[in-house]
């Protein structure tokens, strides 16, 4: 009697688990880690991973530097978690266009919102829409395809020598380096064609860093930085007067801080003097950017540091520039009017059936790995609102979202798509010695992969 009364019960879950829609809106990291993570919870579920692109895998394919390449190895998992019996990637649909969020709160037990941050930004200071001052985000995008980046080139003008970089972090390096780093080295990467031809005409030979806050507070990494150290050709420049005393301080650091600033320090006694030269500046807020129609140079207040906090001074200083690099983090959006959006944070908070991981749901910090982290919690919560039976209502699932997007002409892509439009891509790659071309037109891509 007791074997039958278990027999009952796990026949119960599996049915249950069975009927257990879950749509996903991003295929990101955030996006494909929840789904791993949720189909280790719930084996039986059925999980939908839309995304608004043709293709999938968001910023490791988009935002990732074309020259880290073992960075995006992390596609080969992605690949393994798509290709499960119970995994469909819905490609080329977009929420609050195409579907929107009560279609989806509808067909699914659960709707995991993983769509990122993808609006940079504003230093909001007057001279902010010259031209020749570029958003970090649009720029990363435009050298690695990503399909709403591309013309920005048409308001780009890299025959410059000198460039301020307004951020301290990763993204801020990536860009300098992008922008120092030969040619040559470039080609062998899946950077895209047309900014490889825009960065051989370049001229840029001095980046300046700026940075609010103090050489303790950089966001920046250690491989970031060790990446531009190792440049040929460039000399790293810290201004006279602001390392001082830091080494006094390194000894109370934690690792990989500590690291990290003594290998601030050590650059900063070096006096190589190169053609090209990567200057970092602390202490240092915008407040005017110079010029009538084109950037001609940008005004600085310089800061006193008050704890973690920058506080403006009234001295201040100017830098000449000819164009300047907007780094200083993303938002999220409300992609549809009924996503329960904070704006104050610009976050999406866990409700019962209706969540957020990633960007939007901690907002733009960390890497893939507390990505992970952070969505595998999300799946953990998901699971356990399933097992107390909260969102085990019976939904249809794909069943009705292909009927609407059906209803709408929405042309869909699926993975086979997908692998497509990949090989295509790897093939045009071939023929200039690269790993890959990268498809910017999203027609192109739907006609390649598109379920027409």
């Amino acid at each position: 009697m007791r074997w039958k009364c278990v027999a009952n019960i796990v026949r119960k879950y599996a049915t249950k688990s069975n009927q257990f829609h879950v749509g996903i809106v991003g295929a990101g990291p955030a996006g494909f880690y929840c789904a791993q993570q949720l189909i280790k919870i719930i084996p039986d579920c059925q999980i939908d991973i839309i995304e608004k692109l043709p293709v999938p895998f968001g910023l490791v394919r988009y935002g990732v530097a074309p020259d880290h390449p073992e960075v995006k190895n992390v596609i080969n998992t992605f690949t393994k978690i798509a290709l499960h019996k119970n995994v469909r990637f819905i490609g080329n649909v977009t929420l609050g266009q195409d579907l929107t969020l009560s279609q989806l709160k509808q067909s699914y037990n659960a709707v995991v919102l993983a769509y990122g941050a993808e609006e940079d930004r504003k230093l909001n200071i007057p001279g902010e829409n010259l031209s020749n001052v570029i958003s970090a985000s649009k720029f990363v995008g435009w050298y690695n395809g990503l399909p709403a980046n591309k013309s920005i080139h048409e308001n780009l003008n890299l025959d410059v020598e000198d460039a301020v970089i307004v951020g301290q972090g990763n993204v801020a390096l990536d860009i300098a380096r992008i922008l120092l780093t030969p040619v040559d080295i470039l080609k062998k990467t899946d950077i895209t064609e047309y900014s490889l031809e825009a960065l051989s005409r370049s001229r840029v030979k001095n980046i300046t860093l700026i940075g609010r806050r103090g050489p303790l507070q950089v966001s920046f990494t250690i491989k970031e930085f060790r990446e531009i150290l190792k440049l040929h050709g460039v000399s790293t420049k810290f201004q006279n007067g602001q390392m001082n005393g830091i080494d006094e301080l390194i000894g109370g650091l934690q690792r990989p801080r500590k690291r990290l600033i003594q290998l601030m320090y050590d650059a900063s006694k070096n006096n190589i003097d190169e053609e090209k030269k990567f200057n970092i500046l602390f202490l240092r807020t915008p407040i005017l950017i110079e010029g009538s129609e084109h950037v001609k140079g940008i005004l600085l207040s310089k800061n006193l540091l008050e704890g973690e906090k920058a506080k403006i001074t009234e001295q201040k200083n100017k830098l000449k520039c000819d164009i300047i690099f907007r780094s200083i983090g993303y938002r999220s959006i409300q992609i549809d009017p009924e996503i329960p959006f904070d704006k104050l944070t610009s976050t999406v908070p866990q409700n019962t059936g209706l969540y957020s991981v990633g960007w939007l749901s901690s907002g733009p910090v960390g890497v893939i790995l507390s990505t992970m982290s952070q969505a595998f919690q999300i799946a953990e919560l998901v699971g356990k609102h399933f097992n107390e039976g909260l969102i085990n209502e019976p939904k249809p699932g794909y069943n009705n979202i292909s009927r609407l997007l059906l209803k709408r002409n929405v042309i869909t892509v699926d993975w086979e798509g997908w692998t497509r439009i990949d090989k295509e891509e790897i093939t045009r790659g071939m023929k200039s010695n690269k790993i890959r071309e990268k498809i910017v037109d999203i027609d192109e891509m739907v006609q390649i992969g598109g379920n027409i």
